[in-house]
């Protein structure tokens, strides 16, 4: 992983901060829906993985996107839980090939993954499976779409953040940990 500093921690704060203050609204307003319309409240799944995204996408450094899950947490405390198990699963596409490849589609594939798997192991709190078949079909559909769409946000976000030359310090150094880089340093680090 390298060295953690403080530009990075701070730069998963920044985003986690803002994430939770996101997530704040969603949740409460994900709680409300879900009573009289579940199906609505699928809607605001995919929000949920656009910090961890964020980080992620912006830093390619190992575990970013769990600490910014917790950091966003802690903001949106009564869904810390729900927080941080999002964000393993836009951790998990970079966890599998332990961070050697850092691509879009990773991104894509942590998503799809949660897409199907949160309406299965929540079917029970939701009643999933005493709605009709249409229901149910457009229940995975819609937490499905949600998933991929804050995924998608989220790594143009983080794309645009990177192109202002937000978080330079914070990212990984490919270069320098090949020792490709230009620099006094050993391994031509900067």
């Amino acid at each position: 992983m390298g060295k953690v500093t403080t530009a990075y921690l701070l730069t998963c704060a920044a985003i986690g901060v803002a994430g939770g203050i996101m997530l704040w609204g969603a949740g409460w307003a994900s709680s409300v829906l879900t009573p009289v319309a579940p199906l609505a409240a699928m809607i605001f799944a995919g929000l949920w993985l656009l910090p961890a995204t964020i980080a992620l996408r912006l830093l390619q450094r190992p575990f970013a996107g769990l600490l910014t899950g917790l950091l966003s947490g802690l903001v949106v405390f009564p869904f810390l839980g729900a927080a941080v198990w999002w964000a393993f699963f836009a951790e998990v596409g970079f966890l599998l090939v332990a961070y050697r490849w850092w691509s879009v589609w990773q991104h894509f594939a942590g998503a799809l993954v949660v897409g199907i798997v949160y309406p299965i192991l929540s079917a029970e709190f939701f009643n999933l499976w005493s709605m009709p078949l249409w229901a149910q079909v457009a229940f995975f559909a819609v937490t499905l779409a949600s998933c991929l769409g804050g995924t998608a946000i989220g790594i143009v976000i983080a794309d645009r953040l990177r192109a202002a030359g937000v978080a330079k310090l914070a990212r990984r150094r490919i270069y320098a940990a090949r020792g490709l880089g230009r620099g006094a340093g050993p391994a031509g680090q900067h």
